[in-house]
Formats: C-alpha cells, sequence, structure tokens
C-alpha cells in the first residue's frame, strides 16, 4: 500500500509539472487562451500552475489579467510576489512594481534584486541606488546589477569603486567591468581586471578585444584576438569593426574573407566599411551576395548611396527594398528624404513623406527638420513652410532650414521676416542661422539691412562673426557691385580670408567684369586651392567676355599641365518617378533624343518672335557666331526644360535642377520660354533657386 501511495504522488507531480510547462509554453508562444483553458481544466491547481499563468498573461503585455489572476490566488509563496513584480517590471510599469514590492509580506534577495533591476532598466539609477544600498542582504546578481546600472550611467569612476567592494567577483561582473573601463578608453585597467579573472568566458574575451579596437589599439585587439581559445561571430564581428572603423579597408576585407562564418551585423560593418572608403562597387557586391538581410543592410547600402554622391541608385535601392517587402527604417528614411532634396525628387519625397505620417514619425521635430529641407531643395517652399507652421515649440534646425529655403528661393522678405519672429519667440540665432539671413540680403540687393544684421551679430545676439559671414558680406556687396568696399572687408577681416570668400569677390568680378580684381582674387584662390578647377573657370570666362582668347588658352594649357579638370555641366528633370538627366551639348544618350531636339527647334523660333537674341558672350571658346547658338541651344538646362514641357502635364510646374550656375543666356532665355508657353519652371542651380512665370524671374535678375 506504501509503495502505491509513492507511485500515485510521483506520478501526481509529475502531472503537475508537465501541465505548468504547457501553460508557460503556449503563453511563450502568444496562446494565452489556449494556456488559460489548460489552467481552467486542472482539477487541482497548485501554486506553481497559478504563478505560471499570472507569468503568461504578463508575458502578454495583459498585466491587468495578471493581477485579477494574482488577487483570486487562495495561497501565494514569494515567488508568487516576485512574479508580480517582475512581470509589472517588463511591462514598463515599474510604479506598480514598486506598489507591489512595498506590501509583500516577506522579501528574499530575488525580490530586492528584480526591483533594483527594472529601475536601472528605467534609466532610474538614483532611485536604484538607494534600494541596492538598503539590501539586507546581496548576491552576485545584485552587484552585477547595480554595477551595470552605474556604467549605463557613465559614472564609471563610482562602478569601479562599488567593482572593488564585490566580495566575490563572477564573470558576468568583471566583463562588464572592462566594457565600462573600456568605453571611456582605460585600457591598462580593463586589462589588468581581465588578466586577473580565473576564468574567461567568450564574452569577457570579446569584450576585451573590443575595447582594444574601440580606442583604436587594433593591433593589440588582433594580438589577442589570435591566442583567444575559442571565437564567436560576435567576436569576429568586433574585430572586423575595429579594422573598418580605423580605415584599415584592406586588413578589414581580409579578415572577413577568412571568417567561417559571416553573420550579417559583419555584412553591414562591411559594406559601411568598403563605401565609406570609396568602394561603392564592393560594398554592392557584399549587399547582393548576402543570403539574409536585415534593415540595417539596406539602410547602410542607401546611406553609402547617399553620402558617395550615387543618388539614382539610392532611390533604385529604396524602390527594391519596398518592393520586397521590407520596412524602412528610420535611418533609411532620412537618408532617402535627403536624397529626394538632392536629386529633387519630388514625387518620391511626397511618398516617403506619408510613410512618415502613417508611423507618426513626421511628429518628431528632427524628422521635420528633414522634410523641411527636402521640400525646399525640391522647389516647394509652400509645403515646406506648412510642415514648420505645424509645430508650435520649433527648435534651431528648424528655424534655420525654413530661412535657408526663403533665401535660396530669393524671399528675402519672408527670410528676415521669420528671422525677427525667431527673434521674438525667444529662440536664440546661432551662426548658421546669420549666414541664412545675411544669403537672403544678398541674393535680394539688401545691402543696408544686411550691414545692419552683421554690424549687430555680436552686440545684439551675442554671435561671433565668422568667416563664413565675412563670405556672406564679400558676396553682398560684391552682388551690389561695390567691389572696392567687398575688397576693403576682406583686407580687413581679423582673420585671414578663406577660398569661399575669395571665391564671392571673384564671381562677383565676373559678373561686373572687374578684371584687375577678378585676376587678384583668382591668384589668392589657386594658392589656397591648387587643384580647384573653379577659379580657372571663372577668370578664364571673364577672359572670354572680353575676347582674350589667347589668356583663355593659356589657362587652359595650365589646367591641363596641373591635371585640373572641370566638372561638366549636367541637368535633370523628374518625370513619373524617374530622373531623367541630361549633359551640355546634346541629348544623344537619352531614348527620346529626337524629340527633344524638334522640340528645341520649335521652341527657338518662338523665342525669336519673342524677341530673344543669344548671347554669345556666354559661349567660352573661340568659335563663330552659328556655332555659339548652337552650343547654347543644347545647353543641360534648356535639354531639360524641354523635356519637361513634353512630358509634365500642363497646370504642373516644370522642376530642373542643374549641378553649376545657371548661364546668363540660358536664363534670358528660360524667362520668355515661360512666357510664350504660358507655364511655370522651376530651377535650381548650385547657388538658388529661379522662379520664372509670364516672363519674369523671382531673382528678378538680380544673381
Amino acid at each position: 500500500m506504501r509503495f502505491r501511495l509513492i507511485s500515485y504522488r510521483s506520478y501526481s507531480s509529475s502531472f503537475a509539472a508537465i501541465t505548468q510547462c504547457q501553460i508557460s509554453h503556449f503563453a511563450r508562444l502568444g496562446q494565452i487562451d489556449r494556456a488559460r483553458n489548460i489552467f481552467e481544466d486542472l482539477q487541482s491547481k497548485t501554486v506553481t500552475s497559478w504563478n505560471a499563468i499570472v507569468a503568461g498573461y504578463f508575458h502578454n503585455k495583459r498585466p491587468g489579467e495578471a493581477q485579477k489572476l494574482f488577487d483570486k490566488m487562495p495561497e501565494r509563496n514569494t515567488i508568487s510576489w516576485n512574479g508580480l513584480v517582475s512581470g509589472y517590471i517588463k511591462n514598463g510599469m515599474i510604479s506598480e512594481a514598486r506598489k507591489v514590492f512595498d506590501k509583500m509580506p516577506e522579501r528574499n534577495v530575488v525580490s530586492w534584486t528584480a526591483m533594483v533591476r527594472g529601475y536601472v532598466q528605467e534609466g532610474l539609477i538614483e532611485e536604484a541606488e538607494l534600494l541596492f544600498w538598503r539590501m539586507p542582504e546581496k548576491n552576485v546578481v545584485s552587484w552585477t546589477v547595480m554595477l551595470g546600472g552605474l556604467i549605463e550611467d557613465g559614472r564609471v569612476d563610482e562602478a569601479r569603486r562599488l567593482f572593488d567592494m564585490i566580495p566575490v567577483k563572477d564573470v558576468v561582473a568583471s566583463t562588464n567591468m572592462i566594457g565600462g573601463l573600456c568605453s571611456e578608453g582605460r585600457l591598462s585597467e580593463a586589462r589588468e581586471i581581465f588578466d586577473e579573472m580565473p576564468q574567461r568566458n567568450v564574452v569577457a574575451w570579446t569584450s576585451m578585444i573590443s575595447g582594444y579596437a574601440i580606442n583604436n589599439k587594433v593591433d593589440v585587439a588582433r594580438k589577442l584576438f589570435e591566442v583567444m581559445p575559442d571565437k564567436n561571430e560576435v567576436t569576429w564581428t568586433a574585430m572586423l569593426k575595429g579594422y573598418t572603423k580605423s580605415g584599415r579597408i584592406n586588413e578589414a576585407a581580409e579578415l572577413f574573407k577568412a571568417m567561417p562564418v559571416k553573420p550579417v551585423a559583419a555584412c553591414n560593418e562591411m559594406i559601411m566599411g568598403f563605401g565609406l572608403n570609396g568602394e561603392v562597387g564592393k560594398a554592392r557586391w557584399v549587399f547582393d551576395q548576402m543570403k539574409e538581410k536585415d534593415d540595417g543592410t539596406w539602410s547602410a547600402l542607401i546611406k553609402i548611396y547617399e553620402r558617395k554622391g550615387f543618388e539614382l541608385e539610392a532611390l533604385a535601392l529604396f524602390r527594391l527594398m519596398q518592393s520586397e517587402g521590407v520596412r524602412p527604417n528610420f535611418p533609411s528614411i532620412i537618408s532617402i528624404l535627403s536624397v529626394c532634396g538632392s536629386l529633387a525628387s519630388l514625387d518620391h519625397g511626397r511618398q516617403v513623406h506619408s510613410r512618415l505620417v502613417r508611423s507618426h514619425f513626421d511628429l518628431d521635430i528632427y524628422v521635420s527638420s528633414v522634410l523641411i529641407t527636402m521640400y525646399i531643395k525640391c522647389g516647394d517652399l509652400v509645403t515646406g513652410k506648412k510642415v514648420f507652421d505645424r509645430f508650435s515649440s520649433k527648435d534651431i534646425v528648424m528655424w534655420n532650414s525654413i530661412i535657408a529655403g526663403y533665401a535660396q528661393h530669393g524671399s528675402g522678405e519672408k527670410a528676415l521676416e521669420v528671422f525677427h519672429e525667431m527673434f521674438s519667440s525667444g529662440a536664440a540665432p546661432d551662426e548658421i542661422t546669420f549666414i541664412g539671413v545675411l544669403s537672403a540680403c544678398g541674393y535680394t540687393g539688401k545691402v543696408k539691412e544686411g550691414l545692419e544684421i552683421f554690424e549687430s551679430m555680436k552686440s545684439k545676439y551675442q554671435v561671433d562673426k565668422k568667416t563664413e559671414h565675412y563670405a556672406c558680406m564679400v558676396d553682398l556687396l560684391g552682388r551690389a557691385g561695390k567691389l572696392n568696399e567687398a575688397m576693403n572687408m576682406i583686407e580687413n577681416m581679423p582673420v585671414e580670408a578663406d577660398a569661399i570668400v575669395w571665391g564671392a569677390l571673384l564671381s562677383a568680378c565676373r559678373t561686373h567684369k572687374n578684371l584687375d580684381l577678378a585676376e587678384i582674387a583668382a591668384k589668392k584662390l589657386l594658392q589656397l586651392e591648387p587643384s580647384s578647377a573653379g577659379p580657372y573657370i571663372l577668370l578664364s570666362n571673364l577672359y572670354a567676355t572680353q575676347n582674350r582668347w589667347k589668356d583663355v588658352a593659356e589657362l587652359r594649357k595650365k589646367m591641363r599641365a596641373r591635371n585640373v579638370s572641370k566638372s561638366p555641366g549636367c541637368s535633370w528633370i523628374e518625370v513619373d518617378n524617374k530622373v531623367h538627366m541630361f549633359t551640355g551639348g546634346g541629348s544623344a544618350s537619352h531614348p527620346e533624343h529626337e524629340m527633344i531636339l524638334k522640340k528645341l527647334e520649335k521652341l527657338g523660333a518662338s523665342l525669336r518672335e519673342a524677341g530673344y537674341c543669344p548671347d554669345g558672350s556666354f559661349v567660352m571658346h573661340d568659335v563663330d557666331e552659328e556655332d555659339k547658338v548652337h552650343s547654347l541651344r543644347h545647353h543641360s538646362e534648356k535639354l531639360a526644360v524641354a523635356y519637361g514641357l513634353l512630358k509634365v502635364p500642363v497646370g504642373k510646374p516644370i522642376r530642373v535642377m542643374k549641378n553649376l550656375r545657371v548661364c546668363g543666356d540660358c536664363h534670358s532665355a528660360i524667362k520668355l520660354i515661360a512666357q510664350v508657353t504660358g507655364r511655370e519652371i522651376i530651377l535650381r542651380d548650385a547657388h538658388r533657386f529661379h522662379h520664372f512665370k509670364d516672363g519674369l524671374c523671382s531673382c528678378r535678375d538680380y544673381w
């Protein structure tokens, strides 16, 4: 009889354990209702089964139901109370957890440690400390949790003192301390702890190797890596990051090749490493070889394309990402908005904005600043201002973005209006603000206002004048034809004038045909930037306008001798979500080449009837007038405008972008094109926007 009793008890205990496992299993799978049914079917519910179902509801983010079940428990033990505390902590309900903790009939070291861990997880380190020092007893887990909290809070000195107080230091505590010290660059202290560890696991080794790597001690990291007994994927990736972050891409590539398993994190690091090193093709090769990709993989390559000027490839990759059902993450969206701004791809930008609205990312101030910039660069200042106006509380980046936007679009009055509104609202302008404001004055000929603001920067706004502000003033005075005043400002600058300052003067000399000052400015520029084509081109243009073709030839000879090349002029336009590129000299590479030429011929006739006369001074070659007219007709911005007239529906603005400053002849021609076709044409060049409508331009021919 006794034997049978023991057998029955053993069976009952086993059955209870099985049902408890089933409850926990289905709860972890998210099938909490099924777990509840198993619990309800139990004829005899033990405290263990009650604990399991309460934990299940907490795991499924249903703390209210968990609390109701807890309240119904016929009996509870300390594990039950600890489960309630931990459940609330896992659901981010730290206040509720503390209420439960305070009314516990009995607490053990697990109870105290759970509450301390909860405060640490919520970033409430001071509360965690107060509770930690009240603990009647502490175990190694308690010490390690508190140590991790101090390290996470950046209080490494206090963490080190706490570490020294730990009676028995396990692998986790030592590894945490190594990581904290390495984050502060205290490698010798970290290594001392590492060397004193009686036992080291792979995490400890990896932490020390990573510490050397992030502190640019890559060779030391490699030596430790080589003697490490067992390596995992994290170790290999940490070593790889050391090479990529220090720019040693060849060694990174060799290590990557030797990796027995290439995890996604390592591949992502290699994509960034190759890309930032300018080896974009290799970055794409790694991407294409990956069988598994995460959202970080896609955003890494999109970011590389954006940073390295491969905007079209970035857009294509973003479209591929969407077609494969990958949800864009925050970094990829920010990168693609930047690309949309660079390409003036308004349709794509609007689509991304819609996605942001659905995800509620558009409520973020930083994202809104990027959106404002994107719309401004795409020529849609109205929508950019709407995004700006949505926020009652604006940060300095938003104010600067909209001021710069009005400046670039030639709305100097509005830029100054927003600037004064900003100051009245209590927002303090910074040095970037004044670059936008002074540029606005320069673009619209507001010399008096610009001088007043410049002189009051320090006295009224407590902002020091930097070289960039002097460059704005030289540009402002130069555009107004006050070249001697501009030169005088340069000579009296408290710091040495840089290339931007001399470039502003040289550009003004070209506009106002002042060859003497131009030669001085060009000489200074060539001393500062000997490999830049800009000074050669501007001075060459000035010589060409005065028919000094020998001087033009001499300058070009110097460029060839010094291996200086000019960036070719190109323009582009977006039609039906596709960007069409045009380079100066023709559209032969475009599939609709013949149609574009016919449109140009037809436009030419209409323009001549309207009184257009090509300005041959903008052709920088010593050729006859007929060749000059042909050259002018095939400037890239005219080709793009012609294509826009063919493809953009009537009633919609034609938006064209150019990588260089628009030439004077094209500016005159596009004004007339807008008049004879009745279309609005928005042209963004390297410096600003030109809004052409009814034969007029927003710049009022002051550019």
